[in-house]
């Protein structure tokens, strides 16, 4: 029936229009006035429709997927030949960013060598933003034409942007460009510029007017010397990226526990107190500290002597406290009269001149009493001319406990003295 009824019309009718009409005639305000057998004709259309319609959508996802496959492919080969990730690297990348051609890729890939950044550069930064072989010439040229026009190495350029790919999203006109000048302007070098934009991604994200600059400025009215600014700026840039009244408040606090803006102390105490993530790292060390037998006063002081002691992990500070209490039998307060032996390596650097140190004391060529500040804090080359060379006819076997080669239990010296 509605065959015949299609071949009546001037027009074509769709598949969809013809399910439609299926439907309607079979809607149950209909249903009552067609017959047994008009019901069955309008059924077996509707089906018949179906049927094509599937059909006709399978072909369509088969093509689909076909063109994916060939678009995957090309994805791949490309990220293998001219990124440089490897075949399994490449196919998870794969899912992130397609391409049906390499054009555009090529560009980008070809740009940033053009630009002097290397392959195993490339290969991280399409690693960690893989949509970045889509960028388009007025996204990516401009920003690295500015950065080469000032004078700004481009090989520490490339290292920055390999640290945080992000660079490239953003404003050059209100982000990159003005966070450029601010950071030349106090900073003097490029170089400074460059490991300040390596230690926090967000110095380059906001424009400086917004926190940075008055951070800056709140620095300034306290008197801080100029080189202790840049040594904050430099090593440090996110403490100066808080927002404003957090970072009076963390000032405010720093001041109030006795450090003097005059020295590098109160910037690497400010450091500490102000950014948001010291802050949960600061609890921790606190209940560390606590748990070796300090006292609240202890801890401060040792804040006050050396602010990153305050910054360590827990795992860090009690390795060594346990090496210190129970290997060499020293009160854990033997610590605070110089907090930075902690952040030293401790198979590296502490074990290694505490054994010498154990062995001298215990041939009494030197005092027991020595302090760890005259044996941790030297050079490797200066404590070896003053506590292994100097000893070493008395002691031939120094050289060997310093290097490992012989344990101490072996010269019987491992006990407390």
């Amino acid at each position: 029936m509605f065959s015949a009824f299609r071949k009546l019309l001037p027009i074509k009718i769709s598949a969809a229009d013809s399910i439609a009409f299926s439907l309607a005639l079979l809607h149950k305000n209909h249903e009552p006035t067609l017959s047994r057998s008009c019901k069955i004709q309008c059924f077996v259309n509707l089906c018949s429709l179906v049927d094509v319609l599937s059909s006709k959508t399978g072909r369509k996802n088969c093509k689909s997927e076909k063109q994916l496959e060939n678009e995957k492919s090309c994805t791949v080969s490309f990220l293998i030949d001219s990124c440089g990730l490897s075949p399994e690297m490449a196919v998870s990348v794969s899912e992130k960013v397609r391409f049906d051609n390499s054009e555009k890729p090529n560009f980008v890939v070809t740009t940033l060598k053009d630009y002097g950044f290397s392959q195993k550069q490339i290969a991280v930064i399409v690693r960690k933003k893989p949509n970045i072989l889509m960028s388009k010439k007025k996204t990516l040229l401009p920003k690295l034409e500015f950065f080469q026009s000032v004078g700004f190495p481009m090989a520490r350029l490339a290292t920055v942007i390999a640290r945080d790919p992000t660079f490239f999203s953003r404003s050059l006109e209100n982000q990159l460009i003005p966070s450029y000048n601010f950071l030349k302007s106090v900073l003097l070098t490029d170089e400074r510029v460059a490991i300040a934009m390596q230690q926090s991604r967000r110095i380059s994200q906001q424009n400086p007017t917004r926190n940075i600059a008055p951070n800056v400025a709140v620095l300034r009215e306290l008197v801080v010397p100029e080189s202790c600014i840049v040594l904050l700026l430099t090593h440090h840039p996110e403490t100066l990226v808080e927002e404003i009244d957090e970072f009076k408040e963390a000032v405010k606090k720093v001041l109030g526990m006795g450090f003097d803006p005059l020295r590098s102390t109160f910037v690497l105490a400010l450091h500490v107190v102000a950014e948001k993530t010291n802050r949960r790292i600061w609890d921790q060390c606190f209940e560390t500290y606590r748990s070796w037998g300090w006292s609240k006063d202890d801890v401060y002081l040792a804040f006050r002597r050396h602010p990153n002691c305050m910054i360590l992990s827990q795992n860090k500070i009690s390795r060594t406290m346990d090496f210190l209490v129970n290997k060499m039998g020293w009160d854990s307060r033997i610590v605070l009269s110089c907090p930075a032996v902690l952040l030293f390596n401790l198979e590296n650097r502490i074990i290694p001149r505490c054994y010498v140190i154990r062995v001298l004391s215990s041939r009494g060529l030197i005092s027991k009493e020595v302090k760890l500040s005259v044996f941790l804090m030297p050079s490797e080359t200066h404590f070896l001319e003053k506590f292994v060379t100097k000893h070493e006819e008395e002691v031939p076997q120094l050289c060997d406990v310093y290097k490992g080669r012989i344990c101490l239990e072996d010269l019987g010296y491992l006990g407390h003295t």
